[in-house]
């Protein structure tokens, strides 16, 4: 290693050592989805942040989505993938597909991923512990044509009702790493497939977690200029919605960022898992490299 290349790494260690000490014994709940979770470099390099986050004192819990997955596997399977309102209508034998991919394949393949690179990683859904309640999303859509809104049945889709982290807790204090697939159980013993933006944010709310990291395919929110903004409160973010700066896909999950920032998570950054070390360069640097909105 050459004199300038160790200095540049006793700076970034220096660097990090505040963020370290600060963050160590604190829950940092990551949402792992996008480009992060199909590059196989971004993949490792994701893992490796993990493990390294555990290491040095904190406890990270992921949450992880997998819709192109899902539909790859339908599409092999000769069924079309029909969504209204960017949600998947998902009828019985696609909620079976939905259960094998995100909590079989796609689970297995971050828990391995995450103990290859020297951690101890333990794959979970919603199911496992009655960690996730959850109830059927009742679907509106209100179009200017339309007299009154419609009410769409999208099938076995839901939203969170509650979460019960007592299995999550005891894996955090046992030296594990969760890794959660964002599907849950009805009170009529139904499975439902739940946006994993919004199973990530509630978590992080009930686990009074540091920070809720949401990794996306964006550098995080734009300006009018395409500028990323950061060090944003929950009020001005909402201003920047009412005024159309934010809108469109980023919408969703922009919202379960603010509610996480009310709900009493500390911090919430939403950044772009497409770089290498997205999660460490937001964590443990000065400038950062994504959205941080604060509560």
């Amino acid at each position: 290693m050459s004199k300038n290349a160790a200095m540049n790494v006793a700076k970034v260690l220096t660097e990090a050592l505040p963020y370290i000490r600060r963050f160590s014994g604190k829950t940092m709940v990551i949402k792992y989805g996008g480009n992060a979770m199909v590059d196989d470099e971004l993949k490792n390099s994701f893992a490796r942040d993990v493990v390294l986050m555990k290491l040095v004192g904190m406890n990270p819990v992921v949450v992880h989505g997998g819709g192109p997955q899902i539909g790859d596997l339908l599409q092999r399977m000769g069924k079309e993938s029909k969504f209204v309102g960017g949600m998947r209508v998902t009828d019985a034998e696609t909620m079976d597909v939905v259960e094998m991919v995100l909590g079989g394949l796609v689970n297995k393949e971050i828990v391995s991923l995450i103990n290859r690179h020297g951690g101890s990683a333990v794959g979970l859904t919603g199911k496992d512990g009655d960690l996730i309640h959850a109830r059927k999303l009742v679907f509106k859509q209100d179009l200017p044509e339309m007299n009154a809104p419609e009410i769409i049945d999208i099938g076995h889709v839901g939203e969170v009702a509650s979460i019960d982290s007592a299995l999550v807790d005891m894996l955090v204090q046992g030296d594990f790493i969760p890794v959660i697939a964002p599907i849950g159980v009805g009170d009529d013993g139904q499975s439902y497939n739940i946006n994993a933006d919004l199973v990530a944010g509630k978590l992080a709310e009930v686990l009074q977690a540091e920070k809720l990291v949401l990794l996306t395919n964006t550098p995080g929110l734009l300006d009018k200029n395409d500028e990323t903004m950061t060090g944003l409160s929950a009020s001005q973010v909402n201003g920047l919605i009412d005024d159309g700066t934010i809108y469109g896909g980023m919408l969703p999950k922009t919202r379960c960022a603010i509610e996480a920032a009310q709900g009493g998570v500390k911090s919430v950054h939403i950044i772009d898992g497409r770089v290498k070390h997205a999660v460490l360069l937001e964590v443990f640097t000065d400038q950062g490299i994504g959205t941080l909105i604060h509560s």
